[in-house]
Formats: structure tokens, sequence, C-alpha cells
């Protein structure tokens, strides 16, 4: 039952974590140019717009992230399965993991429409940033299927190797959202509510696509059978064990980026907000390259537990982290080189072209974290891949509430520092709770040769 992309996972770990990583990161690449692309368009609705998008931006990392994590937590069990070679296992994980994605977005759906406008107003948001957060939020979270689908669905194609199809469906949703967000937000004049509506009709797009791979076409690894499905709560817990964690790791950065936002706004007011927005757009776009070698990271790490190759699971993150770091240089010095004509890409307009400035200094200053990322972020995803989700998720909140939080207040209130110590603060908390990650990760590795030999 075995195909090219199972016996890829199988093999020699330092090849499969580039091979692997090289499709999850253009479709990552692609996933952020929805926000780069969004931010374009409404960056001509306005300074009110571009800030009032930002106040929808933590409660959105909690709606995308509920259904990464998900499906993380079907890489994670399906990969074990393959790498167990338990085909069976594998199926069953890839049909509940379906099951979870639809009750999830029927669930959160309904929350996130209600809670909107409040979380809008305890972010700080007011007047006509508040009237068009909530123009933009309101479609993008009644439409979350598309995305519990299309990321989850990604998932399992991820769980056995399949990553380049996962991207060829991503392709299918850029397109769509780059024709359709001119035409909705300017065309037929519906402005932020346009983007996101553009965004959702895309992701339904995505969707399809994996759907139809899995249960139409039925050319995967896994075999997928709704007609004779049967619950099986050991099956949905190991899945959960790693996916809840995992959409918990966006609830925490969620949580983070109020507490960023609020001492920005305290400092820096609308004009610190929107400059922040539009920096973290390009921040989040230079971190996907890390984010897809973490996830490659995950599966084969994964696969190497699920074998017990203890040798594997150990080249696997050294390999990984080393990748990682040379990409993460790389993303730091074009982010630091052309701050100034980057920022251009968001203040086009005579009205935000003052944002440039305070942009251009955000991403010099806070994209100096990217450093030592690249061995932090590899750790957190070996987590998920072995099966220890709560782990991962314990560091994401080391890293983003404990040390970020603390070293933007340190540095941007405490010292008084304004908006130049915010960014610094970001910076120097990532970089001290990355190489705490990466040498507990080391640590975990050397445990479980020693005990599980």
């Amino acid at each position: 039952m075995a195909n090219k992309n199972v016996e890829l996972m199988r093999g020699e770990p330092e090849i499969a974590v580039r091979k692997l990583a090289i499709p999850i990161m253009i479709s990552m690449l692609l996933t952020a140019s929805y926000n780069i692309v969004d931010g374009i368009w409404v960056a001509g609705l306005g300074q009110a717009a571009i800030a009032g998008i930002g106040f929808v931006t933590p409660i959105f990392m909690i709606l995308n992230g509920v259904s990464v994590g998900l499906g993380n937590g079907a890489t994670s069990s399906i990969s074990r399965a393959v790498g167990a070679k338990n085909h069976e296992k594998a199926s069953k994980s890839a049909t509940h993991s379906l099951l979870i994605f639809l009750t999830a977005s029927i669930l959160l759906t309904v929350v996130l429409l209600i809670i909107l406008e409040p979380l809008l107003k305890a972010y700080g948001a007011s007047g006509q940033s508040l009237v068009e957060g909530i123009k933009y939020g309101t479609p993008l979270f009644a439409g979350l299927f598309a995305f519990m689908f299309a990321n989850g669905g990604s998932g399992i194609l991820r769980g056995e190797g399949d990553m380049k199809r996962a991207m060829y469906a991503m392709i299918v949703s850029v397109i769509l959202n780059f024709i359709l967000d001119p035409l909705f937000i300017y065309v037929l004049g519906l402005g932020s509510a346009g983007a996101s509506l553009a965004t959702i009709v895309s992701s339904v797009g995505s969707a399809s696509v994996i759907i139809y791979w899995i249960l139409i076409k039925k050319d995967t690894y896994v075999d997928v059978n709704l007609k004779g499905f049967k619950f099986e709560s050991k099956i949905a817990k190991d899945i959960l064990k790693v996916g809840i964690p995992s959409s918990l790791d966006m609830l925490m950065m969620s949580i983070a980026m109020s507490f960023y936002l609020r001492f920005i706004a305290s400092v820096g007011g609308e004009y610190g907000i929107a400059a922040f927005t539009s920096g973290q757009r390009l921040y989040l776009f230079g971190i996907m390259p890390l984010t897809a070698i973490g996830s490659a990271v995950a599966a084969v790490s994964g696969s190497a537990f699920g074998a017990r190759n203890w040798d594997y699971l150990s080249r696997t993150h050294s390999y990984g982290t080393k990748f990682a770091t040379l990409f993460g240089l790389a993303i730091m010095l074009i982010l630091v080189v052309f701050a100034p004509q980057l920022s251009l890409i968001f203040a086009y307009t005579p009205e935000t072209a003052p944002l440039i400035p305070e942009i251009t200094n955000f991403l010099r200053i806070a994209s100096f974290g990217l450093l030592l990322v690249g061995i932090g972020m590899p750790s957190s995803f070996f987590y998920q891949g072995i099966g220890r989700g709560t782990t991962s998720l314990c560091w994401t909140i080391i890293r983003e509430l404990i040390f970020t939080v603390s070293c933007t207040y340190l540095f941007g209130i405490v010292f008084n520092w304004g908006l130049i110590g915010i960014w610094t603060g970001l910076a120097v908390g990532r970089i001290i709770a990355s190489i705490l990650n990466y040498t507990y990760a080391r640590y975990t590795i050397r445990q479980l040769k020693n005990v599980l030999n």
C-alpha cells in the first residue's frame, strides 16, 4: 500500500525534511500572500481600515489556528501510523479527522460570531476602526468551515508525505483570491468585507480540491470510507492530544498579540497599530519558510518515532534546525536591508505614507529575532510529531506570553523606549525562548534513546 511519498517519509531523514519542506514552504508562502494581497488592496481604503483589520488579526489567529492545529493533529497521528507500517490506523485517523473538522467548524462559527464585537472592543477598537473590524471579521468567521477543511485536509495529506498536492490546492486558492480581492473590494464596493469574503470563497476552492482527492478520486495512501465509519475514541484522542494543544498554540499567540496591541496603542495610538499591523504582515510572511521546515520536521519525526528509529529522530531534528537557521538568516537580511522599500507595499497612498518610517523601524529591529527562531520553531514542531502536543504548547506559552510579552513591556513601557522598545522586546523575547526550546528538545531526544531502547 506504500507509495513514493510514504517511502520518502521512511527514508533518510535529511532528504525527507528537505524534499517535504519545499512544497510546504511554497504552500505557506502562498497562504501568507492572502494577508499580503488583502493588505495591499485594503491600504487603498485608508488608515482606519488598516487598523480595523489589525484588530481582527488576533481573533483570526484563533480561527486559522484551530484549523491548522487540528490538521497538525491529523499529520502527527497519520505519520506515526505510517512509520509503524499500520495502514488501517492511518486510514482511521484520516476518517476521524474529517469528522473532527466538521464538528469544530460548526461550534466555532457560532462562538466567534457572538464574541466578535466584544473582543474587538477588548483589544481597544473604537469608532471607525471598530466598524471596519466588524465588516472584515463577520464574513471571515462565518466561513470558518472553508479554512477548517482546507487546512485540516492539508494536514491529512502531510501525514502521508503528500506535500505537493497540498501545495497545488493552495495554488488554486491563491489564484482565486488574487482575482476576487479587487472585484469584491472595489468593483462591487464591499470594502473591508470584500477582502474577507474573497478569502473565504478562495478557501472553499482549496478545500473542494482536497476533499475530491480524498473522498472521490481516492488515490491517497489513506483510505477514507465514511459509509462503514465507526467512531473510536482512542483514535480521536490520538488526534486531539496534538490537535488541541496545537490549536491552543494560536490562542496563546493571540492572547500575546492582544498584549502587544495594548502596549502599542498606549504609546503609539492608531498610528502605532497601523505600522505594527503592516510590518507584522511582512514578518509573518518571512517566517513562513521556517514554519514549513518545522512542519516537515513534524511529519518525519512522527514517522521515525512510529518506527522507533531514534537515530533518524535525532537527525531529523538536528538537520531541521540547521536548515531553518540558514533560511532565518537570509530572510532577516532581506527584511533589514530592504525595509524602506518593503514598507511601501502597505503605505503607497498619501494618507498612509507617514507610516513608512515606523514600518521600517519595526522590520529592522523585530526581524533580528529570526536569527534564532530557526532553532526554536522546528523544536516545537518536533514535539507535535512525536505526539507531545502539550509540550509544544508549553513552549509557545514560554516564548510568547512569558518572555516576549515581558520584554515588550520592559523595553517599551518600563524603560519608556516607546515603539522602538516594543519592537526590541519582540526580538529579544523570541531569541531567549528559542535557545531554551532547542536545548530542551535535544534533552528530550536523549531521554527517548535512554528510556525506550
